[in-house]
């Protein structure tokens, strides 16, 4: 399982970092350029990120732009073309963005929830009144993915099917994209296919899950999150990671390091706004960490290119 550092000494390092915001020892920067995610089918989306902007302008004392993208590719693209600085970035998109610019895309920090745990989980869900339980109940049957560079929605679950004899390439009569996790969950309310692949965290599935694409529509009061039934699911998954693009001055990186990780102790507010989970703070990582869907992905390519 992931470990996580003693946060006694991150929370220290993350306030002596963030405390130095005047001093640039180096390097020249008029600007911070931020890409984030964003969704349509969440209005909260648009906006989550403004006390984040705000906490970089601090921290750097620099004026910060937000490149808000409604897929991954936006980000992805946006990151390995150097239009952006710093970028939230998924585990499969950061595998994409290091196949194309290696040591130039640097993780610095993924969410650790209050138990430790450092990852969250793929899932399979039908809706309640349906006859399916397994995934072997799934074939023949229709699937709809959120996006083909989700890494729960889409390379994650699809390698762990195919470990296990199912293969997802053959099973299904019919397979689309829907945008993104919510609209997942909303093709599979409407009844436009039989099964959706989401993601699930705040929790395992032993002991239940409390965030996630069906909590979070079920919060708007969009669904009931008892609706739908959970049938399958694979992970733990290496959590997003926050990245920097690694030829930035060393005084901006660390800034950026510092605040962001100061942040769930000093505005727990903002840390829920962008998502987080009460309890949970960031940890610092490296590529290291995502190592196994760097792999992952590899050996996704590699297989497509053979057919």
């Amino acid at each position: 399982m992931f470990k996580r550092p003693c946060a006694a000494v991150l929370f220290v390092a993350a306030l002596i970092l963030g405390g130095c915001g005047g001093q640039k020892p180096g390097g020249q920067m008029r600007e911070v350029r931020m890409a984030v995610m964003s969704g349509a089918s969440d209005p909260r989306l648009a906006n989550r990120w403004t006390a984040f902007k705000a906490l970089l302008q601090r921290a750097t004392g620099l004026p910060v732009k937000l490149y808000q993208s409604s897929d991954y590719n936006g980000v992805i693209q946006a990151f390995a073309s150097n239009q952006v600085d710093v970028a939230n970035l998924a585990p499969d998109s950061y595998a994409n963005v290091d196949s194309q610019i290696g040591k130039l895309a640097q993780p610095i920090l993924a969410a650790r929830d209050a138990e430790g745990e450092m990852g969250y989980y793929s899932a399979v869900i039908v809706k309640s009144d349906s006859p399916y339980r397994t995934l072997a109940d799934l074939k023949g049957h229709s699937m709809v993915y959120p996006d083909f560079n989700s890494t729960s929605g889409y390379l994650f679950p699809r390698a762990r099917m195919r470990e296990q004899g199912f293969d997802p390439d053959m099973a299904f009569s019919k397979t689309g994209f829907s945008g993104g996790h919510t609209q997942s969950v909303m093709a599979l309310e409407n009844g436009q296919f039989d099964a959706a692949v989401v993601y699930m965290s705040g929790g395992t599935p032993q002991t239940g899950f409390s965030s996630g694409a069906v909590y979070r529509l079920a919060q708007l009061g969009l669904i009931k999150a008892g609706e739908f039934r959970m049938i399958w699911s694979a992970g733990p998954i290496p959590n997003t990671a926050l990245a920097v693009r690694s030829d930035r001055p060393q005084w901006f990186i660390d800034q950026v390091r510092g605040a962001a990780a100061a942040l769930p102790y000093d505005d727990p507010k903002t840390w829920s706004d962008i998502g987080q989970l009460d309890g949970s703070t960031y940890a610092a990582v490296d590529r290291n960490f995502y190592a196994g869907i760097i792999k992952l992905r590899a050996e996704d390519i590699a297989r497509h290119r053979g057919q």
